[in-house]
């Protein structure tokens, strides 16, 4: 009897993370894009012509990835994430993965710690609406 208590207790201590575990929803490959990016779309105000373009929508373990980029000339002039995971990480990633792509002026950013997943899905995705720009 004086062993039945801890056994039940580190019994059930032991299910508790099998019960809050949450299993991924991706069904195939992590880099698979769902959406093809989208033919450019150019505008033109006093001279300077601007174009935007949508990057390929990515699925990864943790949601669809997406982002659209506006072109001035040849310089990348702004980015924004389209879709993104619903993820503390994320939230937190994509202002630093922005500003590293408008400084690089490039897909060749670094991965933010903590965000892996969410980065490489946009930096495929970004890489894919550079790529549509021709």
């Amino acid at each position: 009897m004086k062993r039945a208590l801890p056994v039940l207790v580190l019994s059930v201590a032991g299910l508790i993370p099998l019960w809050r575990y949450a299993p991924s929803h991706d069904t195939g490959s992590s880099q698979a894009a769902a959406a093809p990016a989208s033919t450019p779309s150019v505008s033109s105000s006093g001279g300077t012509t601007s174009t935007v373009v949508s990057g390929s929508t990515v699925d990864t373990e943790k949601g669809p990835v997406r982002v659209e980029v506006t072109f001035d000339g040849d310089r990348i002039a702004a980015v924004r994430m389209l879709r993104q995971p619903d993820h503390p990480q994320t939230t937190a990633a994509v202002p630093q993965l922005i500003e590293e792509t408008l400084r690089a002026q490039s897909a060749d950013v670094d991965t933010v710690s903590g965000a892996t997943i969410t980065s490489d899905g946009y930096k495929e995705s970004l890489q894919a609406a550079i790529d549509a720009r021709g």
